[in-house]
């Protein structure tokens, strides 16, 4: 007769091996009739002991192919590699962010995996696959398209299954709101722009948001809800929408359009999404020979370097880039170390008003 806990050691066992990385995630182990012989027991006890290492989440089985070790193993060990994932890397305000994150890591002991998704829903998918077979102990994830619904939230569900912490910055998806995440107060920011405009006498103001992302979305709920508060009519004719694929050219030839129409639509003002779509406008106006601000004020957000740097200085948001970073670093961290424990994993930074020239102060 077997010992009562004979099944206990097999598992013991087992499962030092796969600590041990003698057993690797995906391996497939030996069959039921292999470890009976190995062990020297029944195929009840080894059955035993391999359910206890399924529950556990060391092993999975799969009908007809056989027992594998899993891949949650992959990421018990701390490997000190955080995953960050923004839209874009080399240009307007994300070489900051990733400097603020980067600090804070390295400072910690952590080195950083970087990866961009050019804003595609296709890529952010290819990446969260791959990082998923690398050794990370979190991620820092900027959403790609994140005003559309998430189609692969599986990827998600599998890091949160894998317990790989991950933090959302500059925005996150409806079905993960509950995720940590910080993100600025954008509809704050746009009613901030938008009501400092009309502080300045502007009652006629232009529009033009991002309509793929939850940042363009907010901006664009302030605004309107600037305009109601000075009981100004929202006319949805005077909002251009604009797509990250047409980001580059869209706004800059609406907005050649709208100065040939402004006979019959007239504005002196616009509310741009942020400083890089203001720098379209302002070129546009410059080439109709329309002057800002005296005849069209205009505002950016972000207050980026273009904002303070380009021929007419342009009034903003605040955008904490390097803060924003630190902050989503040392959330991830505490999440690490406390797990669900951690505090305060949805946070809402303040957005504040820059005062230049392009409206007219």
């Amino acid at each position: 007769m077997e010992k009562k806990l004979k099944y206990v050691d097999i598992c013991e066992d087992l499962r030092n091996q796969i600590l041990e990385v003698k057993i690797r995630p995906g391996d497939k182990l030996p069959s039921e009739n292999e470890l009976s012989a190995t062990y020297g027991v029944s195929r009840q006890t080894v059955r035993k002991a391999l359910e206890i290492l399924q529950n556990e989440g060391y092993i999975y089985a799969e009908h007809g192919r056989g027992t594998f070790c899993s891949e949650l193993m992959r990421h018990r060990k701390q490997s000190k590699n955080i995953a960050v994932v923004t839209t874009y890397l080399s240009d307007y305000i994300f070489p900051r962010v990733i400097q603020g994150i980067d600090w804070v890591l390295t400072e910690n002991g952590y080195s950083i995996l970087l990866k961009n998704t050019k804003n595609s829903r296709g890529m952010e998918a290819k990446c969260l696959e791959e990082l998923l077979k690398k050794d990370i102990d979190g991620l820092i994830i900027e959403p790609s398209k994140s005003q559309i619904m998430c189609r692969h939230v599986n990827l998600y569900e599998m890091l949160d299954s894998y317990q790989i912490p991950y933090v959302f910055i500059q925005g996150s998806y409806a079905q993960l709101k509950h995720k940590p995440h910080i993100v600025m107060d954008d509809c704050r920011g746009g009613y901030l722009v938008t009501e400092h405009l009309i502080s300045m006498g502007r009652r006629e103001i232009i529009g033009m948001f991002k309509a793929d992302d939850t940042q363009g979305q907010q901006r664009h709920k302030g605004y309107v809800q600037a305009l109601q508060a000075a009981g100004i009519a929202y006319d949805p004719d005077k909002v251009v929408w604009f797509y990250t694929e047409d980001r580059k050219s869209h706004p800059y030839e609406k907005m050649k359009r709208l100065l040939e129409e402004r006979e019959t639509l007239f504005f002196d003002g616009v509310v741009c999404y942020n400083d890089q779509i203001a720098l379209q406008v302002l070129r546009a106006l410059e080439e109709a020979g329309v002057n800002c601000p005296q005849e069209v004020a205009v505002t950016g957000y972000d207050d980026s370097y273009l904002a303070a740097t380009c021929r007419v200085p342009l009034t903003t948001v605040t955008h904490p880039q390097e803060r924003l970073g630190e902050m989503a670093a040392e959330l991830l961290l505490r999440l690490i170390r406390e797990g669900e424990q951690a505090k305060e994993t949805q946070i809402m930074i303040s957005p504040e008003l820059v005062v230049r020239k392009s409206s007219g102060a």
